[in-house]
């Protein structure tokens, strides 16, 4: 009784509003929206928000009235979705995950919905290999165009020669901190554990993402991000659970506890980094200078698509250099696209957060796939998790 009242109590403006926010970002998912304002509240709501959900208003033809992507917390500028809307008719539905290990589960389960979807440029040869993916048909996509694309990032889309993903946009794992809370300097991954043990006690964060949390512990330790030796991993999980009781959340979506300023410090991506900072200066962003992650992330379009038209028609649009740099502007990572990069602005080309010295680049690795489905990785964070 005690839980279904706190889950179900009266709302306050300023907390649907914040909701409904986070809901347009893809930070949290439609059954969280509708959890936490209470049915009634959200439907109403949802009737003078077009574009978030399905709607007898959007009719287009062949490719449908909805569809569905999978994508990552605070990843895309919501006006885009509604945009295309606007455009097509068809309303877009945005699935959120903090993991490509959730995400490969749930497309091995099957009937997940998704039309779309973004995977990390370590995971597509798993998805080949698996046959959970199409090789992509790029007559589909006459604004996709491979030649503007910077081969440092947008190789790994091609497997065998086919196209299986087109890039969305790179960046780098580096650390949050805020600097008005913490006074010790934080440069490495080693800093990183260690103030999480005393001067952030309480007040850190790790992903809940076995990739980057066991990948950083490695690093504070002087071995490979993508280590997958058992006395390696051993002792990386000694020190995870050493201060995982100093730990204030392990939370892929940490952005809202470090606005609330709840959280101090935080594994971070580049896009949540940059727009952090944009809206409260006093949050730094690091790269580790002992080394940590430098990644790529693509669309893809499921074996499983139950609307694939329409998963190309939106795909199509977000390749639109017109349309692509809204989307980078708002947030925050760096397009892989020659023909975006000379549209955005100079503050955003010349920001050290997305654009870093590639003196700061040259300690971080690429994913490795083998990490992707290494039963040594999954059953330490299972243990970190339940520790």
């Amino acid at each position: 009784m005690t839980k279904w009242y706190r889950e179900n109590a009266p709302i306050t403006e300023d907390k649907l509003a914040d909701e409904l926010m986070r809901l347009k970002r893809g930070s949290v998912s439609r059954r969280h929206f509708l959890g936490v304002t209470g049915l009634g509240l959200a439907t109403a709501v949802l009737a003078r928000q077009p574009g978030l959900f399905n709607s007898a208003a959007y009719a287009a033809g062949d490719l449908g009235t909805q569809m569905s992507i999978a994508t990552w917390p605070n990843y895309h500028d919501p006006a885009t979705f509604e945009a295309f809307t606007a455009a097509t008719g068809v309303a877009v539905e945005v699935n959120v995950f903090g993991s490509n290990e959730e995400m490969l589960a749930k497309l091995q389960a099957g009937g997940t919905g998704w039309d779309l979807f973004v995977p990390t440029n370590y995971t597509i040869s798993t998805y080949v290999k698996l046959g959970l993916i199409d090789e992509l048909d790029l007559s589909k996509l006459p604004n996709y165009d491979a030649s503007t694309e910077n081969a440092r990032f947008t190789n790994e889309g091609i497997v065998d020669g086919k196209t299986y993903a087109v890039p969305k946009n790179w960046g780098t794992t580096g650390i949050a901190v805020n600097s008005d809370k913490i006074k010790a300097p934080v440069a490495s991954w080693k800093d990183f554990f260690e103030i999480a043990m005393t001067e952030a006690d309480g007040r850190a964060m790790v992903h809940d993402y076995q990739l980057t949390t066991i990948g950083n512990a490695l690093v504070s330790l002087g071995f490979s991000f993508n280590s997958i030796k058992p006395e390696e991993l051993a002792k990386a999980e000694e020190l995870l659970i050493k201060v995982k009781p100093h730990l204030y959340a392990i939370n892929s979506d940490y952005q809202p506890s470090m606005r609330a300023t709840d959280a101090w410090m935080t594994m971070c991506w580049t896009n949540d980094g940059a727009q952090l900072n944009r809206d409260m200066p006093e949050i730094k962003f690091v790269l580790g200078k002992d080394g940590g992650e430098i990644w790529s992330d693509f669309y893809a379009i499921p074996k499983s698509a139950a609307n694939k038209p329409a998963g190309y028609a939106l795909l199509d649009y977000l390749m639109t250099p017109a349309n692509a740099v809204k989307e980078h502007i708002a947030n925050g990572a760096p397009t892989t696209d020659s023909r975006v990069m000379k549209l955005l602005p100079a503050d955003v080309t010349s920001n050290k957060i997305v654009y870093p010295d590639e003196a700061a680049l040259t300690p971080l690795e690429f994913g490795a796939a083998v990490t992707l489905t290494d039963p040594g990785r999954a059953e330490l964070m299972a243990r970190f998790k339940s520790a």
